[in-house]
């Protein structure tokens, strides 16, 4: 039998923003196809704040509400709606989902892990740890379930030396750019709540009205062709999987680019070699040393996959502000296997940047027309077992949530949306262009992946989260009573 969780929950808060009229927005295509997969979930973990741990929730608390005042749709929950024939009212035709926004609320949880460290949480050079798991809210929650659970959850689990902060969070409301700018939104709210400044930055307003595919015009309702969407929904589990977070520093990453550009240029590529980016190098030593390790048949087709914002690609241009989901897959080329290993890292890295540049306003609009003629509610089932996803991004500003005592010591996530192969991008901690790889595999391909020394070759020295006396540089007295 497993261990139990060291982990107890003790409370519960639900948190609204002011109130406003009551109205709904409808899901983009690229919301609903997102209604079968987890809830997002990512955390921080913080040094232990130099308050009490009432005054630390209640001080969260405060900030979230005010921060809901703008960012009101995620105090909602999700609608759905029947269409019906316009000559035969008793026929429905198909259904709809849109966001009711009537401030149901956003739910604060406050747990506790006994004899649970940081040193427990982010040991060096090694799995992620399973406990980790154990500090997300909904766990096993899918998106369409954000008709009766918030679209936002919240646990603060406090350990001996510090404090784990997970969110749950619908990723049929918005992609991950959308995720970190209101995290982002809500720790500024925070630091301004906790020391107030006499001018305080002025924060970008989120775009709330959905995008459509009729420029300028107000999206309408997705209608999906069915009388509710309990035949397309499905609830997946992930095989058992090993976790580690590895380390690329800048100079890995340049180095790793150096000599993709040199085998480019070696064999007459010189439009791949100077259109050649880090993300690219970096997907290219992935793609090859996981598929090395999964020890694939030769003749056996693989891809590799990466998430893309659609915002800069499109005409006219999304704002970075829009406050929805905006993203695709894009994917490079299938190749034999065994063609991938010969033909090196430089050939993968430049097969990669095609299919991103690949990626224009033309395609994403006849991406979201096929969708529509055939719509399709993505889950793990889409994860192709013989490729890799890159996903998440070392752009989203992780780091800069800075609660109110210094910023985060560490980025995990939980079991959500893992698959055998999927790769997420974190920005490290240090700063200055390097990255940290979070990567999921089942034991056997993990363990094949540790004998690979062109991959580990890459892979930077662990770095230990800062002393948590050293970052918490708050008091209690500046703590101000404005909860």
């Amino acid at each position: 039998m497993p261990s139990p969780s060291p982990v107890r929950v003790l409370s519960r808060r639900t948190v609204k923003p002011p109130p406003r009229p009551r109205h709904r927005i409808p899901l983009t295509t690229w919301d609903v196809s997102f209604l079968s997969a987890d809830y997002i979930q990512k955390g921080l973990l913080y040094a232990r704040p130099p308050f009490p741990t009432a005054r630390l929730l209640d001080h969260l608390e405060a900030a979230l509400a005010q921060t809901l005042d703008a960012y009101y749709p995620v105090a909602g929950r999700f609608a759905t709606d029947q269409h019906r024939d316009s000559h035969n009212d008793a026929v429905v035709t198909g259904c709809s989902v849109s966001i009711d926004c009537d401030g149901q609320g956003v739910d604060i949880l406050h747990a506790v892990a006994e004899r649970v460290s940081i040193a427990d949480v982010v040991p060096p050079d090694a799995d992620v740890p399973r406990l980790v798991h154990s500090f997300f809210p909904l766990d096993g929650a899918i998106n369409h379930d954000a008709h009766h659970l918030p679209l936002f959850v919240v646990q603060v689990t406090d350990l001996d030396d510090g404090v784990f902060i997970g969110f749950a969070y619908s990723h049929a409301l918005s992609d991950g750019t959308a995720f970190w700018d209101f995290l982002n939104a809500w720790a500024a709210t925070a630091r301004q709540k906790q020391s107030p400044s006499p001018s305080p930055q002025k924060k970008a307003t989120p775009l709330l009205q959905r995008w459509s595919p009729d420029d300028g015009l107000p999206p309408q309702p997705v209608v999906l062709p069915y009388p509710d969407l309990t035949p397309v929904v499905e609830r997946l589990s992930p095989p058992p999987l090993r976790e580690r977070m590895l380390h690329f520093s800048a100079d890995s990453l340049e180095a790793l680019k150096a000599r993709a550009r040199e085998e480019l240029l070696a064999a007459g590529d010189a439009a791949g070699a100077a259109a050649l980016t880090k993300f690219q190098a970096l997907s290219s030593l992935v793609w090859r040393c996981v598929t090395r390790a999964r020890r694939l048949p030769p003749d056996q087709l693989t891809a590799c996959r990466a998430a893309i914002n659609n915002r800069p690609r499109l005409r006219p241009q999304l704002p970075p502000e829009y406050f929805g989901n905006s993203i695709y897959a894009v994917s490079a080329e299938a190749v034999r296997a065994g063609e991938l290993l010969a033909r090196g890292h430089g050939w993968a890295a430049a097969a990669v940047g095609r299919a991103v540049a690949a990626h224009t306003d033309a395609d994403i609009r006849a991406r979201v027309a096929a969708w529509m003629a055939k719509p399709v509610l993505y889950n793990l089932r889409f994860f192709d077992p013989s490729g890799v996803m890159m996903g998440s991004s070392p752009r989203f500003d992780m780091y800069g949530c800075d609660l109110g005592w210094g910023k985060p010591l560490a980025a995990r996530s939980g079991r959500a949306n893992k698959s055998d192969g999927k790769a997420s991008l974190y920005p490290a901690r240090e700063g200055g262009g390097s990255i940290d790889v979070e990567l999921a595999l089942t034991p056997e391909h993990m363990a094949m992946l540790e004998q690979d020394r062109e991959f580990w070759a890459a892979v930077s020295p662990d770095k230990p989260p800062p002393c948590a006396t050293a970052t918490a540089t708050a008091t209690v007295g500046e703590l101000k009573e404005t909860n």
